[in-house]
């Protein structure tokens, strides 16, 4: 991944009101993303693989982003805009950028309003991308619904809401403060609960069949905030649309490890997925995977300040222990590593020192390894073979090394032992997958 720097903030007029905006890259085409309920032009690359995700889109397009009035650093207005009102602001921020006809990607609840500004100006608007989207909310009686909406608002600022939005990946203390200031920096809880009534009385059906532009509808099974079958619907309704479902991405769109909706968004308005704009090289790799076991419940129980030295350690801790292997440390997830290793049995060694020092300082690891084909991207990998040691990682358990059988294979006659732990099924990953345990010395 080259290296990132925050773009410039800049306003568009739209109205008596100011719209926040950025533009990041000088591709040949334009793609304006269009937030959600919840947004903050600078905080969002907080976010775990955001960064990447709008390089990679900025790859190949200029990428126009902004932030609703009410929303971030955008104008706070009073009640809630209507539909029209923010229909107003993307044509302000077209305007002000330039564009005259832009790729149009909403992000769940601005899927709506996307999705009413191509079919109300067509001619500005040349694909139409739906991510996470829904036609209208879910019907729910008034007292189960001023229920969420108290339990959403109680919480606010704490994180738990953008946590369901990113995965997993917002599972670690230093993830969640993060995540909670971006919720608390993105709007006030009177705002977003004002917000939630307004979208509540939202429905599009009418519009969906006068649309056409092409549209691309993507969604994926694990969403925790709207049902794939939500998706399904948006893409059945709207004449000649794309549908494209994902396993294991959160409600965001992309995660830390995968880029895989910009590839879509690519293919579908270029025609094709550009290998050299990905700059990736390919080559044969173990990959390793760990995590602090219970890393929430002990973060909790000896408070942020403690918590964060031990962090900090681990992370020292890692560096040493990898380098020692020869290999390379890719990136810190937050509670755990990825590094790559070019030969199996270094790698498994690695997973057992670290595991072994990481627990004299009273932090429990697991761990997961697989031997295959990865894409190097600058300083990223990625690659069916890192999202295979992911999975394996996932089904191992404290204090415990689980390699695939690849690996066993590989380092016969190294003097390492296994134990077979059965056949599992991988989230995501095709087929049946053997597994073995490491026996330390």
């Amino acid at each position: 991944m080259t290296e990132f720097t925050m773009p410039r903030t800049c306003y568009a007029r739209s109205g008596d009101v100011n719209v926040a905006y950025q533009v990041v890259g000088e591709g040949p085409i334009d793609i304006l993303i269009v937030p959600g309920i919840i947004s903050h032009l600078e905080l969002i690359y907080d976010l775990p693989g955001c960064i990447s995700y709008v390089q990679r889109l900025s790859r190949f397009a200029r990428v126009i982003s902004f932030d609703k009035r009410g929303q971030g650093l955008s104008d706070r207005v009073s009640g809630v805009p209507s539909l029209e009102e923010r229909m107003d602001d993307v044509r302000a921020v077209q305007d002000a950028v330039g564009s005259s006809r832009t790729v149009l990607v909403g992000f769940s609840e601005g899927c709506a309003m996307s999705t009413l500004f191509a079919a109300t100006y067509p001619e500005r608007v040349s694909h139409l991308v739906l991510i996470g989207g829904f036609i209208r909310s879910r019907p729910l009686p008034d007292a189960e619904f001023d229920a969420i909406v108290d339990k959403i608002v109680e919480n606010w600022g704490t994180g738990k809401m953008m946590r369901r939005v990113v995965g997993a990946a917002g599972d670690n203390q230093e993830m969640l403060a993060k995540l909670g200031r971006f919720e608390r920096m993105s709007c006030s809880p009177g705002a977003l609960r004002t917000q939630m009534q307004m979208n509540r009385s939202i429905d599009i059906t009418p519009v969906l069949p006068s649309v056409r532009v092409p549209t691309l509808v993507l969604h994926s099974q694990a969403d925790a905030l709207i049902q794939i079958a939500e998706g399904r619907k948006f893409a059945a309704a709207i004449p000649g649309a794309r549908f494209i479902e994902h396993n294991d991405l959160p409600h965001v769109g992309y995660s830390a490890d995968s880029q895989a909706m910009a590839d879509d968004i690519e293919e579908f308005v270029t025609g094709h997925r550009s290998e050299t704009a990905v700059e990736a090289d390919r080559v044969l790799a173990t990959v390793l995977f760990t995590d602090i076991v219970n890393s929430t419940t002990r973060a909790i129980t000896i408070g942020d300040r403690r918590w964060h030295e031990l962090l900090n350690t681990h992370d020292r801790l890692a560096k040493r222990v990898v380098e020692q292997h020869r290999g390379k440390l890719v990136k810190s997830t937050g509670d755990g590593i990825l590094a790559t290793f070019d030969g199996p049995g270094r790698a498994v060694r690695c997973a057992l020192a670290f595991g072994a020092e990481a627990g004299q300082i009273g932090l429990p690891l697991r761990a997961g390894l697989h031997t295959g084909e990865i894409e190097v991207r600058g300083d990223d990998v990625g690659g069916i073979a890192v999202h295979v040691a992911a999975r394996v990682m996932g089904q191992s358990g404290a204090n415990e090394v689980l390699v695939s059988r690849v690996i066993t294979d590989l380092v016969a006659g190294a003097g390492l032992k296994f134990a077979d732990r059965g056949s599992f099924s991988l989230k995501g990953i095709p087929g049946s997958w053997d597994l073995f345990a490491v026996q330390r010395d």
